[in-house]
């Protein structure tokens, strides 16, 4: 099994699958599942009050919408899934996303067009039932502030900070990434002017708009080279606590501002970076054709990792997430994106089309990764404490450092025991880019940008992701006060942000990685299983049954997988938690249980409620729930095609 390949074949490989996938698969889901109609006019245009319902440039939104659902998990996850080996994430990568994710973010999407822009909790209140609504809605929020907390702690991680302490006892003080908050904050001015530019200056004026933003971005990119070293950097070096937050005033702000200021063209901007980044990666991946020194399977796919300490089956399944499948889409699917849709054939490339463009980023996440020295990777991703006890089992296994000392040594940073998936992933990155022609020399260049890049690429899903959940908490709000349920009263847009950020900000300055990652990735793909579940539904109530395989089939799978990694979280992980001597981490662990059972038990209901609508809608005892935007009659319009 253990076969080295080089990365171009299964490079090429990978993106012909995709390719087939969104021309054949994403053409039948359009025309036969969603049915999409253009003569629908759709809740931007319909509903739009200039603040969160706002029609949008078709490649606009898409820009906003990858760089929502793009965060941590397509860059971090498969580099933290690459202790398995390259073949398990690699597979679960492009089945999951053609089959699953995809799938559960295109339908998503559409059903919350037909249904006024609602959010996945008012959707399941509506089609399944009121139990299913209010038990979505709390498992949704807690789903919500585990996820948010995972990608901010990423970031944090990536630009903070931190004290260390050796394996000798002395400690060892990395600086905040200066360079890479310099750039990121620069992206918040320049997308206020954007949006001014596209919607007040020159009303409509994309084109424009782009080009100002595009260079801006790269000048500022640039520009922050020259801040390490300058009296500037005190101000841009942060702590983790400083970042944390920063991480929090941001997302308040973003969430109160209207969506075309600062949000949606920031978001377009970011995407500029990203698309462009990950092109450039993947022709320097073709140009380079690194080999693969991890092997297909590691011993650690059968359990005991030191990265992942479970097996690879069920593990793998939710340390990848986004670019397989990842429930946080869901709720951008039915958040911010389908209220900014200016017609309905947009949702193919935008829901469907930017799932398979983030599943890309984490299979060429997964090269870089996996094109480093075993030993380098692990000795980089293992805390520098439990480095002693792992070292002879890793040199066993043959794994011992080969490159580091001369890759810390290029980079200007100690790398070792830099945990957390995104240092590695900046060294995979650097050493694929300084492989280039002339490229050699700019290792130091090419690992900070990395580092921004990825900062970068997750904050766009935290300010998305703080909006979502505010119009969330509005819309349980509402139930007990109208007024308090409008998106566009101040006083509960404030109330209901502030709950949110909170919240997420709490989980951040409290855990680790090894703790808010496994139970993002079980959160995170519990709310897949609800997306899909309710997704079902939808089509049950349509008439459309005959196709509730195409969600029933992944729901399944993400279902079982998911729920035993929750039950040997708690029992492997969480429970030991609670027979320490620290009350802290005792604390932790009572938490970490209580939100896994209260989790688990919310998508069972669920799960029951909506098979309960299934068989109610197939006896004919209950009445199928009507799409809130019908079409007009048309009686010239040709039929529906397929392909």
């Amino acid at each position: 099994m253990n076969v080295q390949i080089h990365a171009l074949p299964l490079l090429i490989g990978v993106l012909c699958v995709y390719a087939i996938a969104y021309r054949y698969y994403s053409a039948f889901l359009a025309a036969k599942v969603a049915v999409l109609d253009d003569t629908r006019e759709t809740p931007a245009t319909r509903l739009r009050d200039g603040h969160n319902y706002h029609p949008t440039h078709k490649w606009v939104l898409f820009g906003h919408h990858f760089a929502a659902i793009s965060g941590a998990g397509p860059l971090v996850g498969p580099v933290l899934a690459a202790q398995f080996g390259y073949l398990p994430g690699l597979l679960w990568l492009v089945i999951g996303v053609v089959l699953a994710g995809a799938v559960q973010d295109f339908l998503v999407l559409a059903f919350s067009v037909r249904r006024n822009g609602r959010s996945l909790a008012e959707i399941a209140r509506v089609e399944i039932g009121p139990v299913a609504g209010v038990t979505a809605a709390i498992a949704i929020l807690f789903i919500l502030v585990n996820a948010l907390a995972g990608l901010g702690l990423v970031v944090v991680k990536a630009l903070g900070g931190e004290t260390l302490k050796r394996p000798d006892g002395t400690l060892w003080h990395v600086a905040g990434s200066s360079w890479g908050t310099f750039t990121i904050a620069c992206t918040i001015p320049i997308a206020l002017f954007v949006g001014l530019w596209m919607y007040r200056i020159r009303k409509g004026k994309v084109v424009e708009a782009s080009i100002i933003g595009a260079v801006a971005v790269l000048f500022c990119t640039w520009a922050g080279s020259l801040i390490p070293g300058s009296p500037l950097e005190r101000y841009f070096s942060l702590s983790q606590h400083g970042v944390t937050i920063a991480i929090a005033i941001y997302g308040f702000i973003a969430s109160v501002l209207p969506v075309w200021l600062l949000l949606c063209p920031r978001d377009y901007l970011s995407s500029y970076l990203k698309i462009g980044t990950i092109a450039a990666l993947i022709i320097g991946t073709m140009v380079v054709n690194p080999e693969l020194k991890m092997p297909a399977l590691t011993t650690f796919a059968g359990g005991g990792g030191p990265i992942v300490p479970g097996k690879v089956f069920p593990f793998v399944f939710i340390t990848i997430m986004c670019g397989a499948i990842s429930g946080f889409h869901a709720l951008v699917s039915s958040g911010t994106t389908p209220k900014m849709l200016s017609k309905e054939s947009h949702a193919r490339p935008i829901g469907y089309g930017a799932m398979l463009m983030e599943s890309i980023v984490g299979v060429v996440a997964l090269i870089a990764a996996t094109s480093l020295m075993p030993g380098d990777y692990f000795a980089i991703n293992i805390d520098l404490a439990k480095q002693p006890q792992w070292q002879p089992v890793l040199e066993r296994m043959g794994f011992v450092m080969h490159d580091l000392r001369a890759m810390e040594a290029a980079v200007g940073e100690q790398l070792q025991g830099r945990t957390g998936g995104a240092v590695s992933l900046a060294v995979g990155m650097a050493q694929i880019f300084s492989g280039l022609p002339f490229f050699r020399h700019l290792m130091a260049f090419w690992y900070h940008f990395a580092i921004m890049f990825e900062a970068l690429f997750i904050l766009t899903t935290i300010d998305t992701g703080t909006r979502v959940a505010r119009f969330l908490i509005q819309e349980v709000m509402g139930r007990f006060s109208p007024r308090m349920g409008r998106p566009d009263f101040l006083p509960s847009t404030l109330l209901s942000t502030g709950m949110i950020v909170v919240a997420y900000s709490y989980f951040i300055w409290t855990g680790s990685i090894d703790t808010i990652w496994p139970m993002f990735g079980v959160s995170n793909q519990l709310l897949a299983v609800v997306a899909l579940a309710v997704s079902g539904t939808v089509l049950v109530n349509v008439g459309r049954a005959r196709y509730l395989w195409v969600t029933v089939a992944p729901m399944l799978f993400v279902a079982v997988t998911t729920i035993t990694a929750g039950v040997q979280l708690i029992t492997q992980r969480f429970i030991p938690m609670l027979k320490g001597d620290n009350p802290a981490l005792r604390f932790r662990g009572g938490l970490n249980i209580t939100l896994t059972v209260i989790m688990l038990t919310c998508v069972l209901v669920i799960l029951a409620d909506a098979l309960r609508r299934w068989l109610a809608v197939r006896n004919g005892t209950a009445k199928p729930v009507p799409d809130l935007c019908p079409a007009p009659f048309d009686p010239h319009r040709p039929p529906d095609r397929c392909c």
